[in-house]
């Protein structure tokens, strides 16, 4: 007899089980890098580290997953085709490099200002944010590249190397009496730079030629994606950007709300394991024709994603706030409900992000771009409204995940109601080499 834990498995896109195990570890690693710093430095670094830590999140990702994800869709697209990654990889990397150089220079000419305003003056976590920048791109490259060759079991191997890392790394640091928030800072550059090494290996194998993909279809693509993740990362992590750029004082709030959104993004983790297989299915199969396929990834995703969450959601809601104060020294500022705002906001935010991957799959990367704009719009105008930033800042997660969802799957809708003319996009690019 079949157990639930297999159902679960065998109703997710292909590729999940492979991909489990090492977003296990990467997950499981942002908790005890978070708690080790929380035990090892005092109040005002731990803030510096907790805001590092979220701008990585935010402005990081935002820049650099667009190339994981689009590059995953050419890849698997030309895999249909008959065509190597090569072309794709080497456009795409060197259209990542010219983006990383103009944001390490802005970094380096605003280096003092975003010193004094979100690391407490410490330029070393300025040179941590730059770091891991660059190896945020990097990775992004290799994951992409193995996702969209279906190379899953090489992706799960380098998450595992990249969180392993974080975790190894991190407990070195108390062993030997360091107190420095820098210390901390370049974990998050080292460790994903290793593991995209590894990564790599897998993808050199690949021989196949063909010719590669108009600058035009790269630009274009990775220029909408990268809005739409921007926007995706701001709104996720927007709760404790928000009260350090508002109340930059409420250090003890600041910490304790990372600590929160931590939690509560437990499901998130899990999503990453689906995340590359999904896109990776519904790319090939939009690039294939074959709409049965992608509506029933589609709805199994989405009934994962459900019961996910609500199974992730209720223990948190309840044991939160002790947790926080347990696992990372918080103090005691956010209560049970806090946690409900937080959980409710995750649920939303991953169905708009299912349905906007869904989106991009069909080449409809602009309607996508728009929905997280209307989100954007609520979570600004809920933050700056009335009430204590603590529950102005959850409820604008909230209203604005739930908005950006709901647009995504109005446009969704849209799209499968005439399928001729996404299919048609999705095989454009190849048709044009």
């Amino acid at each position: 007899m079949t157990n639930p834990v297999s159902k679960l498995l065998g109703a997710l896109p292909p590729g999940v089980r492979l991909v489990l195990g090492g977003t296990v570890v990467l997950g499981v690693s942002s908790y005890i890098f978070l708690a080790l710093a929380g035990h090892s430095l005092d109040t005002t670094q731990v803030a510096g580290v907790n805001m590092l830590w979220t701008v990585v999140m935010s402005v990081g990702y935002g820049l650099f997953s667009p190339v994981e994800l689009e590059l995953n869709r050419l890849v698997a697209a030309r895999d249909v085709a008959g065509n190597g990654p090569g072309p794709a990889i080497r456009r795409v990397l060197l259209a990542t490099a010219v983006v990383l150089a103009v944001v390490l220079a802005v970094v380096a000419a605003a280096a003092r200002p975003i010193a004094d305003r979100f690391f407490d003056g410490h330029l070393g976590l300025v040179a941590g944010l730059g770091g891991a920048l660059v190896g945020l791109a990097v990775s992004s490259v290799a994951r992409g590249a193995l996702a969209g060759l279906g190379h899953f079991g090489a992706y799960g191997t380098q998450l595992a190397v990249d969180g392993g890392l974080r975790i190894g790394l991190a407990a070195l640091i108390p062993v030997f009496g360091t107190h420095s928030p820098t210390a901390f800072a370049m974990i998050l550059v080292v460790a994903p730079l290793a593991a995209s090494v590894i990564g790599m290996r897998k993808v050199f194998a690949d021989r196949r030629g063909g010719p590669a993909p108009a600058w035009r279809d790269v630009t274009a693509g990775l220029g909408l994606l990268t809005g739409s993740t921007l926007l995706a990362q701001l709104m996720v992590n927007a709760a404790v950007v928000s009260v350090g750029t508002l109340s930059p004082s409420s250090k003890a709030l600041i910490a304790a709300l990372a600590n929160a959104v931590v939690l509560a993004r437990v499901p998130l983790f899990a999503y990453a394991a689906i995340q590359a297989s999904l896109v990776s299915a519904l790319s090939g199969a939009a690039a294939a024709g074959d709409q049965a396929e992608f509506r029933k990834v589609l709805l199994r995703t989405g009934g994962i994603v459900v019961v996910m969450c609500t199974a992730a959601g209720l223990p948190t809601v309840v044991l939160g706030p002790w947790a926080i104060q347990v696992l990372f020294k918080a103090q005691n500022v956010l209560g049970s409900l806090d946690f409900l705002w937080l959980v409710a906001g995750t649920l939303c935010y991953m169905l708009a992000t299912v349905f906007g991957q869904a989106l991009l799959s069909l080449g409809r990367h602009q309607r996508q771009l728009l929905a997280w704009l209307a989100g954007t719009v609520v979570l600004v105008t809920v933050t700056l409204g009335p009430g204590s930033i603590a529950t102005r800042v959850e409820l604008a997660y909230l209203a604005g995940a739930g908005v950006s969802a709901a647009a995504m799957l109005w446009a969704l809708a849209r799209s499968l109601a005439a399928p001729a003319p996404a299919v048609a996009e999705q095989r454009a690019p190849l048709a044009a080499r």
